[in-house]
């Protein structure tokens, strides 16, 4: 039997003058829910802070959005661990030189047992048998006077530390999660009575953000309450807690069955992956992407793969490729939905540079791509033309995640540089920690080189440790390209990462402001391009005049 939850909230702003705490149910469809759970969180913005309220906010939304996409093989703690460490850094990136505080409780509860990570002074309680019992830690200072000052939040420092519970439920239990504004105003005695007197949760719930202002809170007040109705089966999730990953799948032959997929060809074999290319029941084809034999013990490999499906899943949209939810596999692997069309490598390859028109098209919608990376706090680290898919149906994709980085989520072997040297950015090559700049560096490159066939500092080769002075100006290759789409090309691959566009958005906007212009502009004449080879060849030119007259003259 599946797991069984009731559950209420409330909340109120009281005398503040905005409501900054936050609260998020995330009820999944059955399948979800029994091999990630179900997720219940609470968070209370710092009021002292930049802005205390997106904090809270934003900080459940990326719970909500992003938990559900971590690879099956992680424990729930290790999710929501890894999962706030990103948030705090992005908290600490974007307060305007203030901090953007939060504390933070989550909790998950999966078949028959519950998983809590806390930071802050939310409290979370246990109610059973009517008795109440305090589960969580108020991370404040202990000193007279400062009771309320917290010593551990979101946001607050580089390094997070988060307290994790881990235990089994119980049928009729309920969790009580409750701000500071309610517990702080109402004590554990008084907040007993009420759930005893209110077998209700919704009217529970409500009586408990009423009465913290009854009682003289002065802050806002909000209850979160989950009721266990029915314990579940022990699911999928928790046998693999105790997996350090799924077994490889076995070497797949054509017309193979293989867990519910119809296996066609091998599409693809290297040292670091196998591809293969299978129907679903419909007929649909798909492309199952797993290990060689020989990373069968390569646990980071393993884990590498799943966040590379994790990555996919959590950029979803018309930029990327879709990701099957595969909710049955025992093995290794992930699918991904394969697209009919051809790689703008192969497009340049087959008919050379591209068009203004449709050169700039491409642009767009790659750096929409890249915008859209960049906001879910992933970095590609591997944009090159062959990673660019151009479908039949007119869609531009981005390909092959196998490189991508999250700060906080990632981690690099030492002395690796990932990527293709000629698109790596200078900075990279002297130890650089990845960048959302460094990425749109290589967008710089790929743009220039679908251009005009060219890299802006020649080839690169994985040897190499490049020095990099001025970009060859692409307006040489190109002399139709008008002055302000060379200038944009010539910052877009800068050396220096301070004079590159700052987000994918705002070179966006350079390019659809510069399209007011038309591609089509006349040249810029020649000797505005290339002065010295004009009047090299001027001087040539009278040169030869002279001698022939000489040669009339004496001659004539």
């Amino acid at each position: 039997m599946a797991l069984q939850l009731s559950f209420a909230e409330a909340s109120a702003t009281g005398p503040r003058a905005e409501n900054q705490d936050a609260l998020r149910l995330v009820t999944p469809a059955p399948a979800l829910a029994a091999s990630k759970g179900f997720l219940f969180a609470i968070a209370d913005g710092v009021s002292q802070c930049a802005d205390g309220g997106l904090a809270a906010r934003s900080t459940l939304q990326a719970l909500a959005l992003d938990y559900y996409a971590t690879p099956e093989t992680w424990s729930v703690a290790q999710a929501l661990d890894r999962l706030l460490l990103a948030q705090n850094r992005w908290l600490q990136a974007n307060g305007g030189g203030q901090p953007l505080l939060t504390t933070v409780s989550a909790l998950v509860m999966r078949g028959r047992r519950f998983t809590l990570a806390h930071v802050g002074d939310c409290r979370v309680y246990r109610w059973h048998a009517e008795t109440l019992q305090r589960i969580s830690e108020d991370h404040v200072w202990d000193q007279p006077g400062m009771q309320h000052v917290l010593k551990r939040a979101l946001g607050l420092d580089q390094h997070l530390v988060l307290d994790f519970l881990d235990g089994e439920l119980r049928d009729g239990e309920c969790f009580v999660l409750l701000s500071d504004g309610v517990w702080a105003a109402l004590g554990d005695t008084t907040i007993a009575e009420i759930l005893r007197d209110q077998p209700d949760l919704n009217s529970a719930a409500q009586t408990l953000v009423n009465a913290a202002h009854l009682a003289g809170s002065q802050d806002n007040a909000s209850a979160l309450l989950v009721r266990v109705d029915a314990v579940g089966e022990a699911s999928l999730g928790d046998a693999l807690i105790h997996l350090q990953q799924w077994p490889l799948p076995p070497p797949l032959k054509p017309d193979q069955a293989f867990e519910g997929w119809q296996v066609q060809e091998v599409i693809s074999r290297s040292q670091q992956s196998l591809l293969y290319r299978v129907l679903d029941g419909q007929g649909q084809a798909w492309l199952l992407k797993t290990l060689p034999a020989q990373l069968t013990d390569d646990a980071q490999a393993g884990q590498a793969l799943l966040a590379e499906e994790w990555f996919l899943k959590r950029v979803a949209g018309r930029h990327f490729p879709e990701v099957h939810s595969a909710g049955q596999r025992q093995h290794l692997y992930y699918v991904m939905r394969e697209y009919s069309g051809t790689t703008l490598a192969q497009v340049f390859e087959q008919s050379g540079p591209l068009p203004l028109a449709q050169w700039q098209d491409l642009a767009e919608r790659l750096l929409r791509a890249a915008g859209l990376l960049h906001r879910r706090q992933i970095l590609h680290r591997d944009i090159k033309p062959e990673n660019l898919h151009l479908g039949d149906d007119g869609e531009l994709r981005l390909l092959d995640f196998g490189l991508a980085y999250c700060p906080g989520l990632s981690q690099d072997a030492p002395s690796t540089l990932p990527g293709t040297p000629s698109y790596i950015a200078p900075e990279a090559f002297q130890g650089a920690v990845p960048s959302a700049q460094q990425d749109l560096y290589a967008v710089g490159v790929t743009l220039y080189f679908l251009l005009t066939g060219h890299l802006p500092y020649g080839e690169i080769e994985a040897f190499q440790r490049p020095r990099f002075g001025a970009p060859v100006s692409a307006g040489r290759y190109r002399p139709d390209l008008p002055e302000w789409l060379t200038q944009c090309l010539e910052r877009g691959v800068a050396a220096d990462p301070l004079q590159r566009y700052e987000t994918a958005e705002e070179w966006l906007l350079t390019l659809e402001q510069g399209e007011r212009h038309s591609l089509n502009v006349r040249p810029r004449p020649l000797l505005e391009r290339e002065p010295l080879k004009v009047w090299r060849t001027l001087a040539l030119l009278a040169l030869l005049g002279n001698l022939v007259l000489l040669f009339l003259l004496f001659h004539g």
